[in-house]
């Protein structure tokens, strides 16, 4: 019989020499070997928690014309923005597919991951279908894009929290304007709605590709004469700098990534810095009835981590903290109750 190619080598006999008692680990308390320094001191909890806490929460968009959840299953989801059907990749797409395979055969972009592929950047396209388009959103048109990173620059889970920040902010009661800060803006959907909605808004972002395409989402949606500023820098450092200069917000929006860099290689990394990002949230936030939205994707953790952490740096002001899961309801097979996909966790805090 042919050896394997890649036969093992057997065993040694030969015994491990035993380390000389000089030669040992000194003994001490347990450590791990590869935990890294904190870049900061953690920050303190101020006082026992005032807010009411509701945890489990599930917001859910079953979409609306410009978008649909049309069906998911076998690692990927089938979308519709505007009026292109697309097909990306989603690892939480566990179970089967429900609509025939023609339709998904029939999208006219599809994710592949694979840069040799034909079509822009890592997408598969049908005839004719440019990387560009519209669609609305909340009665707003915006530009969506495929880019490299499978993303096409919405997240449509999140209206869940526009429109819910859009009612805080026409409700505003002041003499000014109510303030937005968005940090980790991307490309400017929430920035548009809130300034379409009354707001000042700051739009914070280190990427100045997204700052640009959300400064053409302003121009799209008619809204040139609304006060935004945008801003490409490093969120962390532009929220440090504004405590410094005794700014105050009435609605915050931190939707951060799991890892990033910021414009000057400032190193971003969610499980490390929030603690300190949420600090900075808290001494942000104008007193009252203004309120802070946190979104989280992609990390490793339950929604119950990111409700404790926000609601021990947030929770000793009085109001409430909600934290669960945003899901997105398909709707493609109106035979069947749509299944729901989870897409991000998120807290929430309203002040009273």
């Amino acid at each position: 019989m042919a050896k394997p190619p890649f036969a093992p080598k057997p065993p040694s006999r030969r015994p491990e020499p035993r380390p000389t008692e000089s030669a040992r680990e000194p003994r001490g308390p347990a450590r791990p070997s590869g935990a890294a320094a904190p870049k900061r001191p953690m920050p303190a909890v101020l006082g026992p928690r005032r807010a009411e806490e509701q945890v489990g929460s599930l917001l859910v968009t079953d979409g609306w014309d410009d978008y649909r959840l049309l069906d998911m299953g076998e690692g990927e989801k089938l979308e519709r923005y505007g009026d292109l059907v697309v097909v990306r990749p989603e690892p939480q797409a566990m179970g089967p597919r429900r609509l025939d395979p023609s339709a998904w055969a029939a999208a006219g972009a599809a994710f592949t991951g694979d840069v040799e592929e034909d079509g822009p950047g890592r997408w598969r396209t049908a005839e004719g279908i440019g990387t560009a388009w519209e669609m609305r959103v909340m009665g707003l048109p915006v530009v969506c894009r495929l880019t490299a990173f499978r993303h096409v620059g919405i997240f449509a889970e999140q209206i869940a929290h526009w429109t819910f920040m859009a009612e805080r902010l026409k409700a505003h009661r002041g003499p000014d304007k109510p303030r937005l800060l968005n940090l980790f803006g991307y490309t400017g959907v929430a920035s548009i709605v809130a300034a379409e909605a009354g707001a000042e808004v700051t739009h914070v972002d280190a990427s100045r590709k997204s700052v640009a395409w959300g400064r053409e989402n302003q121009a799209l949606a008619g809204l040139d004469a609304a006060p935004i500023r945008w801003i490409v820098d490093d969120a962390v450092k532009f929220a440090e700098r504004d405590i410094r200069r005794g700014k105050r917000y009435d609605g915050i929006l931190l939707d951060p990534p799991r890892f990033g860099r910021g414009p000057e290689g400032e190193v971003w990394s969610l499980e490390a810095d929030l603690p300190h990002l949420l600090d900075l949230t808290r001494q942000l936030l104008a007193p009252g009835p203004s309120f802070a939205v946190l979104t989280a994707y992609a990390i490793r953790a339950s929604f119950l981590s990111i409700h404790e952490v926000t609601a021990d740096l947030l929770g000793h002001r009085p109001g409430t903290i909600s934290s669960g899961e945003l899901a997105v309801r398909e709707t493609g097979d109106p035979a069947r109750p749509g299944r729901l996909l989870a897409t991000s966790m998120y807290s929430r805090f309203i002040g009273a």
